[in-house]
């Protein structure tokens, strides 16, 4: 589908709710957490969406941030950060990889992005993470929190 951008406005002009509905409704759900989880396996949910009506048509930008992911000291050992819908099962929308070359323990934060359209209804989307091997640790505080936002950004 095309995108269908607003035009520029003129001194005059009738504004109209279809030039209206073509403007970015902005965010549309924002959670996160502050709780650090040192026990990171296989996939577990780390951050819940507040539930949003999504409208069909319209594109959204999720985005899933942990502040610190610390992986083991195993060479190669990897943490997959993912955007889902709904819950841990739920239809993987994005991948995002961090992995240790050196055996050496390692830290990184992860941002994970994913922009798209959704259908329309009552929507959740998760954040979860797992390790490859031996175990991971995301690491949160009150100034440096898991986050995860929902955005929408304008008619697909």
């Amino acid at each position: 589908m095309a995108i269908n951008p607003n035009t520029q406005f003129s001194n005059g002009a009738v504004y109209t709710a279809d030039q209206a509905n073509r403007f970015p409704r902005g965010v549309m759900a924002y959670n996160e957490v502050t709780t650090t989880d040192s026990t990171v396996t296989v996939e577990e949910l780390q951050i819940v969406g507040s539930s949003f009506t999504a409208v069909a048509n319209r594109y959204y930008r999720i985005t899933y941030y942990e502040p610190q992911i610390g992986l083991p000291a195993t060479a190669g050992a990897f943490a997959l950060a993912r955007i889902r819908l709904t819950n841990l099962v739920g239809t993987q929308l994005q991948l995002g990889i961090v992995q240790n070359a050196p055996a050496t323990a390692t830290s990184y934060s992860q941002p994970t992005v994913w922009v798209g359209t959704l259908t329309a209804g009552s929507t959740v989307i998760v954040g979860t993470l797992s390790c490859s091997s031996g175990t991971a640790s995301a690491t949160r505080s009150a100034t440096a929190p898991a986050q995860l936002t929902v955005e929408d950004i304008g008619p697909a």
